[in-house]
């Protein structure tokens, strides 16, 4: 089912609130100043079901200057916009900016509603009537419709219902697609409820029990319960005014401003591109780095406008920018926003959010100004590229679709292209798909490459690069298992091999340099001489003539076989470990059990050799240790 919600606009105490009651019955002005002053300070909520059976929500903004910065934080999630003009008064200051407002987030839906007509003439009706067509020339409401009104006696009220009706029926369905997001714009406590949260749900649906991340901190909570239109529901969908009940929250832990969406669907940044657009009406250019506000669904947050290619934006103009918030936001992309000027406060433009987290950017590059013509019009598979091309990383579908502003359908459909022509490399593991744009890809290669060609010819007698260290040092953005990922698809590729901890060239062998040669022949021929007294590993070490930094040799003739550790710090050489397995098997075979003792006859050597060697061939089910002595193994 398609749901709308109905804002209205327009100047201080032109009857909105009245307007509203007259076609809700209910009465938008719920603080006790308001009643008194007569005038809407915070935003008001009803409901008006209309005729062709659609239930509405309309939401009644401030019309007083002071308080524009609450209108703002209503009028960003509306469908259809009732732009009120008392016909006593006509055209006012708040009007002409609720309407740049209302241009600036392109609301094209709406109609002009020119209020208390019971107080003037025809002839000064046609008046105003003609100057609101000429004020409204060239804006998103050129050819709105104008209804007058009288909330008092209720002339003009069933046409205004019927107009609502038939524009309502034409606007679009939000999109149930992708995860629900809904910016707060009020918060209050329920007796025996707790913390209750209300705002528009721009997309997606919410369920009673479902958990919700309060962006852009990093609180999660659990909808207790759902309102909409005032009504308990299981389930609210995008484009209701919803009210959501959170467990475990005291009203001090969300704002206004604040959005609720499911935990990592949005990335909080204190960086956003976008194209600004300098409205004709600003009182002077934008300079570079000006501080302004800037309004981004509920929020108002300060930060600064970095100028990427002028020193100053002229009025009328518009062009990529980043803005630099002094607090985080958590927004999407495509999400409109609006800025005014420090002080004095004056909206003086807006426009489109072109990436919602992205990297700070060198000015006057030109390749920037046209990656980010690409992030704002180009295809879904120039998205997705371009969002595979913004760091060394691989991402995952959701990631992508997030960072590109596409539904999750769009994204598999441009990401299946991309892979196809080569553009974007897959990797599957464990059932998740991870990609990386063709570039990254290959760089990546190139540089593993570049390094294992290195390292073998640095140290030829290592079995290769230590794994993590290779991830430490070139591959940091990665994590473990991702660095893995990317090793087993070359490894799938046959690029490489991992050989336990460490990854080496395909078909790599160590192999030793000739000088090197020379000094394991040294302590080769050391070991097989000792036979059952074997050196000390430092001892043979500095005998063959190796300085301090010698364990690779140790490494290496291990991993060939060519020495055998029997314990700790204690090797023997291959021969001396087979000549040993032979005479006690022999010995087994006649006499049927061994002592420490009769190990140290056979082998004729000392007890600090004979009990570690018994040891291991206890290990290796050579033999079998009962009591004192030793019987044949598993292995025999």
């Amino acid at each position: 089912m398609k749901h709308i919600i109905i804002g209205t606009a327009g100047h201080v105490d032109h009857g909105k609130t009245v307007l509203i009651k007259a076609l809700t019955g209910t009465d938008t002005d719920r603080l006790k100043e308001e009643k008194e002053r007569g005038i809407s300070i915070e935003l008001g909520f009803a409901y008006l079901k209309l005729p062709g059976g659609l239930q509405a929500g309309i939401i009644d903004v401030p019309g007083h200057e002071r308080f524009i910065k609450n209108m703002l934080a209503g009028v960003g999630g509306i469908d259809l916009v009732l732009l009120v003009i008392a016909a006593d008064e006509g055209i006012m200051p708040q009007t002409r900016e609720h309407l740049e407002i209302i241009q600036l987030l392109q609301i094209e839906k709406g109609l002009v509603v020119l209020t208390k007509k019971d107080l003037v003439d025809q002839e000064w009706l046609d008046m105003v009537r003609e100057e609101t067509g000429e004020f409204l020339q060239g804006t998103v409401l050129e050819n709105a419709p104008v209804i007058p009104v009288s909330a008092v006696s209720g002339e003009g009220m069933d046409q205004l219902v019927q107009m609502i009706d038939q524009l309502a029926a034409g606007v679009e369905k939000r999109k149930f697609t992708g995860p629900p997001r809904l910016p707060v714009d009020r918060v209050f406590t329920v007796t025996g409820f707790g913390t209750v949260t209300t705002g528009t749900l721009l997309s997606g649906a919410l369920q009673v029990g479902d958990n919700l991340q309060i962006y852009p901190g990093e609180r999660v909570s659990r909808v207790r319960s759902l309102q909409v239109h005032g009504l308990k529901v299981d389930t609210a969908e995008a484009g209701q005014r919803v009210a959501v009940n959170l467990t475990g929250l005291d009203t001090e832990s969300v704002t206004r401003g604040d959005v609720l969406a499911q935990p990592g669907a949005l990335r909080p940044s204190h960086r956003l591109d976008a194209k600004l657009q300098l409205l004709r009406s600003a009182p002077k250019e934008l300079k570079h780095r000006a501080r302004v506000r800037i309004y981004l669904g509920t929020a108002e947050i300060l930060g600064r406008v970095l100028l990427l290619d002028r020193e100053e934006l002229q009025q009328g103009s518009e062009t990529y920018v980043q803005l630099q918030l002094e607090t985080p936001a958590a927004v999407a992309k495509n999400d409109r926003f609006v800025i005014r000027s420090y002080s004095p406060m004056r909206t003086v433009g807006g426009g489109l959010i072109v990436d919602p987290a992205p990297a700070r950017h060198r000015r006057n590059r030109p390749e920037i100004m046209a990656a980010l013509a690409t992030a704002e019009k180009g295809t879904p598979a120039e998205l997705a590229e371009q969002q595979l091309t913004a760091g060394d990383r691989m991402y995952t579908g959701a990631e992508v679709a997030t960072g590109a502003g596409m539904n999750k359908e769009t994204t598999a459909a441009a990401l299946a292209e991309l892979v196809e022509s080569g553009r974007a490399a897959l990797i599957n593991a464990e059932g998740e798909h991870y990609y990386l744009a063709a570039g990254v890809m290959s760089r990546w290669q190139k540089i593993i490459r570049q390094e294992l060609e290195k390292y073998h010819r640095e140290f030829p007698l290592r079995d290769g690069y230590p794994r993590e260290e290779l991830r430490s040092r070139f591959f940091a953005k990665l994590n473990s298992k991702q660095f893995n990922l990317l090793l087993s698809r070359l490894e799938q590729d046959h690029q490489i091999s991992a050989v336990q901890q460490n990854i080496a060239l395909k078909d790599f062998q160590p192999q030793p340099a000739p000088g090197q040669q020379e000094i394991i022949n040294r302590l080769t021929a050391l070991f097989a001489a000792a036979m059952y007294q074997p050196p000390g590993w430092d001892e043979a070490a500095k005998e063959a003539g190796l300085g301090g930094d010698n364990q690779e040799y140790l490494s290496y003739l291990l991993t060939r076989g060519i020495l055998v550790k029997i314990a700790d710090g204690m090797y023997f050489h291959r021969q001396a470990v087979e000549q040993a397995t032979s005479l006690i098997r022999a010995h087994l075979a006649e006499q049927k059990e061994l002592s420490l003792g009769g190990m140290r006859d056979l082998l004729q050597t000392s007890r600090k050799y004979t009990l570690p060697l018994l040891e291991y061939m206890d290990r290796m089910k050579i033999t079998k240790r009962v009591g004192d002595t030793r019987v044949a193994g598993r292995a025999l």
